[in-house]
C-alpha cells in the first residue's frame, strides 16, 4: 500500500484549505484533515483505488420516482408527484408508506453485482442501507419499516437482509466497503412529528422546544449506525447524507429555498468515537458538513474544474436518476470512461450509482456499460490506480496523470468518437517531466513510438497501424517515461 501519496500528504499539511463553491455542487467550503493516522492511512487506500459503485434502492424502485424525496413538501423544481399515484399529498404520502407491502426483489443476487464491478475495475462500493424516507435494507431492531419486516413479501427469503447480503459478496472479492446512511429520517414520528404535518425537509417541531423528543431521534440514530458498525463485518467508509442535520449556532437558520430549520445537533463526535471503536480507521462522510467527520468531499454529478488539494469524489449517475427508472437515459461507455479519466486527473475518485429495480437486478444495458468500461479499464487501468494528477492537467482533449513514485507520465487522448482515430502525431506539454524523456508507449502494444522532445513539449509521432487498428475505444494513453 503507498501510504505517502504526494498530494494527500500535502493535504495533511493544509488546514481548512478554502476552496470556491463555484467549482462543485453541494460541497463544504473548508477541509479538516483527520487526525487519526488509521484514517488517515485507510483514506490513502482509498484514494489508491480511484473507481467505485454507488447504489440507490428501496421500495420507492417500485414507482420509478426519485427516491425519497417525492415525500418532501417542498417546491422543488426536482420534487413532483403525479401520475398514477395522483397529487394530493397526504394522500400520496399513505401510498408511498404501503410500498413495502409489494417489495419482493426475487432476482436479488449480489454475486452477479460484484462480477460485473469488478470485471469493470471498480475497487469500492457505497449502499444506501437508508435514504430520506427511512426504509431500512438492513435487519435493524429499532423499526419494523424495514425490508426484513413480516409485512415485507421478500422477508420470507433466506437473503432478506440485503445489505449484509451485499456487503459479505463484495468484501470476499476485496472490494472497501461504504455503508450510505441517511441522518433524517421521515418515517420516525421522533423526526417529522405526526403531531405536526412536514413543512420541508428538516424536522416540523424546534428540538430546543421538545427536547424529550429529539434526544430520542438522537439515541434512534446511534443505535442504528451502531449495529451497521457490529453486524455487518469490516465496514471502511461510513457515508452519511442529510447535510441539515447538523449543529447551528443560532436555532431557526434559514435554508437554501428560503425554509427555516432547526439546530439538529446529534452528536456527531459521539457517533464518531463509537463507530470507530467498533471499526478502526473507519472513513466518515458528513456530507457538506465541514469539519472533523467529512474525511472526505462530494461534489455532485459533476468534475471539478481544477484538481482540489483534499481527498474527493465524484458521486454521479448512469443516467439521469439515482433511483431506478425503467427509461432512463444511460450515460454512453466514451462517456463514463471519459468521466473517469477527468476525475481521476484532478486528483479524484469517481463513484458512479447504478440503481437496482423492483426485481432484484440492474438493467441489461448496466451490465453491458460496465463490460465496455472494463475491457478499457483492462488496458489503461495503470493510468488511473494509485496515479496522482500532474500539470497542466489538461491540453485540449489530452488529459494527464501520473504513476506515484516512479518517472512516468500517462497522456489520455480522449476520441470524440467510440473508435480512436489517432492522427498522425501528437503534442504534449508536460509540465511534470524533469529531464530528457527515455521512451514513449501506447498502452496495449508493447511498440515503442518515435517522438522529439523540446524543451517541455513532446511530439509523439504515430504509425498508420495503431492509429486506427479497431480495439482502441474512447480513449488513448500514452505512457511516457523520463
Amino acid at each position: 500500500m503507498m501510504k505517502n501519496i504526494p498530494f494527500l500528504c500535502g493535504m495533511l499539511m493544509l488546514l481548512k484549505a478554502q476552496m470556491l463553491l463555484a467549482q462543485a455542487h453541494g460541497m463544504s467550503a473548508t477541509y479538516q484533515p483527520p487526525a487519526d493516522p488509521a484514517v488517515r492511512e485507510k483514506l490513502a487506500e482509498w484514494q489508491e483505488r480511484r473507481f467505485g459503485l454507488f447504489m440507490h434502492w428501496g421500495a420507492y424502485c417500485q414507482w420509478g420516482v426519485i427516491e425519497s424525496w417525492t415525500l418532501c413538501p417542498e417546491d422543488e423544481p426536482f420534487i413532483g408527484r403525479g401520475g398514477a399515484q395522483g397529487t394530493d399529498y397526504f394522500a400520496y404520502k399513505k401510498a408511498y408508506e404501503q410500498l413495502p407491502a409489494t417489495f419482493n426483489p426475487v432476482n436479488f443476487n449480489p454475486e452477479k453485482w460484484v462480477a460485473a464491478a469488478k470485471d469493470a475495475g471498480m475497487r469500492y462500493m457505497v449502499f444506501t442501507t437508508k435514504h430520506h424516507d427511512g426504509f431500512c435494507m438492513f435487519d435493524t431492531r429499532e423499526t419494523d419499516y424495514k425490508i426484513t419486516s413480516t409485512n415485507v413479501p421478500f422477508s420470507s427469503n433466506p437473503r432478506s437482509n440485503v445489505t449484509r447480503e451485499i456487503f459479505e459478496a463484495f468484501r470476499k472479492e476485496q472490494f472497501m466497503i461504504g455503508a450510505y446512511f441517511s441522518k433524517p429520517d421521515w418515517h420516525s414520528d421522533d423526526y417529522w412529528w405526526k403531531y405536526f404535518p412536514p413543512k420541508d425537509r428538516n424536522p416540523n417541531y424546534d428540538p430546543a422546544k421538545y427536547p424529550e423528543r429529539w434526544e430520542r431521534f438522537k439515541k434512534f440514530t446511534r443505535n442504528q449506525i451502531g449495529e451497521l458498525m457490529t453486524g455487518y463485518g469490516r465496514i471502511d467508509i461510513l457515508w452519511l447524507d442529510g447535510g441539515q442535520v447538523r449543529p447551528v449556532q443560532v436555532t431557526g437558520k434559514t435554508g437554501r429555498d428560503g425554509s427555516q430549520y432547526y439546530n439538529q445537533d446529534i452528536d456527531m463526535p459521539g457517533i464518531a468515537a463509537m463507530a470507530r471503536q467498533l471499526q478502526p480507521g473507519l472513513i466518515m462522510v458528513d456530507r457538506t458538513v465541514a469539519g472533523e467527520y467529512e474525511n472526505y468531499l462530494t461534489p455532485e454529478q459533476e468534475v471539478p474544474a481544477r484538481p482540489l488539494p483534499y481527498p474527493w469524489e465524484t458521486c454521479m449517475t448512469i443516467g439521469n436518476s439515482w433511483s431506478y427508472n425503467a427509461g432512463d437515459k444511460f450515460k454512453t461507455s466514451r462517456q463514463l470512461v471519459q468521466t473517469l479519466i477527468k476525475v481521476v486527473s484532478r486528483g479524484g475518485n469517481f463513484l458512479l450509482n447504478i440503481a437496482p429495480g423492483p426485481d432484484g437486478d440492474w438493467r441489461p444495458d448496466a451490465y453491458g456499460r460496465l463490460a465496455d468500461i472494463g475491457s478499457w479499464m483492462k488496458i489503461n487501468g495503470e493510468a488511473i490506480y494509485g496515479s496522482e494528477p500532474c500539470a497542466p492537467y489538461s491540453e485540449g482533449n489530452i488529459f494527464f496523470t501520473r504513476a506515484v513514485k516512479t518517472n512516468r507520465v500517462y497522456a489520455c487522448w480522449l476520441s470524440e468518437n467510440d473508435e480512436v482515430a489517432l492522427p498522425a502525431e501528437i503534442t504534449v506539454s508536460v509540465e511534470a517531466i524533469k529531464g530528457k524523456v527515455k521512451n514513449v508507449t501506447l498502452l496495449g502494444s508493447a511498440a515503442l513510438l518515435r517522438f522529439s522532445q523540446e524543451k517541455d513539449k513532446i511530439v509523439i509521432r504515430i504509425p498508420e497501424a495503431y492509429r486506427s487498428s479497431g480495439q482502441l475505444r474512447y480513449s488513448a494513453v500514452f505512457s511516457i517515461v523520463y
